[in-house]
């Protein structure tokens, strides 16, 4: 019997930990007991764009001033939404558009080449020029999506600033490419790396994303030579972006923190290190600054509910992580993290992505449930 309770003992010594290590940070992402405070956001400085609607990513083109935007309808992504296990097809276009801030103009994109109504089109990520689209549509064959999942693939586009239409250039699908949550592509059109939501399409995974789970991936693809995973086993990978000098940040959803890879020369990542936040994040975007803003969730339960019901308020902040210069940068602290704002879902809601035009001084929020784009000025 003493054995017996040395074994037991022993066993919980050692699965307690590892429970703590899964289930801490998502506790601490609950914000069960958070109060959301309201501040950063100046509702007389903040216009709505209504015609904009469900944009899970947007991507300044900094040249231009110019937004680009991954778009669908509220009532589609309510039925499809593979991260979610909604495998209910519809026959709603999701779409790519252009928002002018100068003008106010939005432009819906005309894509060449490209049979949207035989291949089907639901995006998530995206990049631009160079047009890198998430597209994780029905199966292709008839299966059942609830049992064998989407079939994701990468659709490549050509472009020009101000342009009204994407060329289609090539579908990339492969069995690295699971469940595609967003990618960062290179200028040549062919390369990207992409982040898998998990590593099965359906099934425990699935659930266990949202629980406690490595199950997700880092992958990279050259669009003629095939993919490869390139960081196993990574926690809850959600936004990945690639700054200028080559540094690839990918966002640690409910691990709550950045982490930074340096790519090898055979297209390998090597970690470089991790810094924290408070909340649970989404996308990640570079302003000019070289500034990395993350979409934060500072309750993230209510999360949840706006994905059932997308007119219920889900309180939304931004994270800026940038290199300390301060005084502090002499005693060890490399970077700053400052929350930029948090809103309890009046004046942005359920935000999955934030941009900053450093140079024009204009911030952007929109989100794959968002009733519309948030446009605020900074100057």
């Amino acid at each position: 019997m003493t054995l017996i309770w040395s074994v037991v003992f022993s066993a919980f010594a050692v699965v307690i930990p590892v429970v703590h290590f899964y289930l801490a940070p998502l506790i601490s992402s609950a914000g069960l007991s958070y109060t959301v405070q309201n501040f950063g956001l100046d509702a007389q400085k903040c216009t709505k764009v209504e015609e904009l609607q469900a944009c899970e990513k947007i991507v300044l083109h900094q040249e231009t001033g110019l937004l680009y935007l991954a778009c669908s309808t509220l009532a589609n992504r309510a039925k499809w939404n593979p991260a979610v296990a909604r495998f209910e097809a519809t026959v709603d276009e999701d779409y790519v558009a252009t928002y002018d801030p100068s003008t106010s103009k939005v432009t819906r994109l005309t894509l060449e080449n490209f049979d949207s109504k035989k291949n089907g089109l639901s995006l998530l990520g995206m990049d631009v020029l160079f047009v890198y689209l998430i597209n994780n549509r029905p199966p292709q064959d008839g299966q059942d999506p609830s049992v064998v999942g989407a079939d994701s693939v990468v659709e490549i586009f050509k472009t020009v600033a101000g342009g009204d239409t994407l060329v289609h250039l090539k579908t990339v699908r492969d069995p690295a490419i699971v469940s595609p949550n967003d990618l960062a592509g290179f200028s040549d059109g062919k390369r990207f790396y992409f982040t898998n939501w998990v590593n099965r399409k359906t099934g425990f995974a699935l659930l266990a994303r949202n629980l406690l789970t490595s199950f997700s991936s880092i992958g990279y693809c050259h669009s003629d030579q095939g993919c490869k995973i390139a960081v196993e086993n990574f926690y809850t990978a959600n936004g990945i972006v690639k700054a200028p000098n080559g540094t690839i940040y990918v966002a640690s959803a409910t691990g709550l923190e950045i982490k930074m890879f340096e790519k090898q020369d055979d297209d390998s990542l090597v970690f470089l290190e991790g810094v924290h936040c408070d909340t649970p994040i989404d996308n990640l975007s570079i302003d000019k600054e070289g500034t990395v803003f993350a979409a934060g969730m500072p309750k993230s339960l209510e999360v949840w509910e706006h994905t059932k019901n997308s007119s219920h308020p889900s309180p939304v902040c931004a994270w800026a992580f940038s290199k300390n210069i301060g005084p502090g940068a002499f005693y060890g602290e490399k970077y700053k993290v400052q929350k930029v704002y948090e809103n309890d879902g009046t004046i942005a809601s359920g935000s999955t992505t934030v941009v900053h035009d450093a140079e024009r001084g204009r911030l952007f929020m929109h989100g794959v449930f968002s009733h519309y784009l948030t446009v605020c000025h900074t100057k």
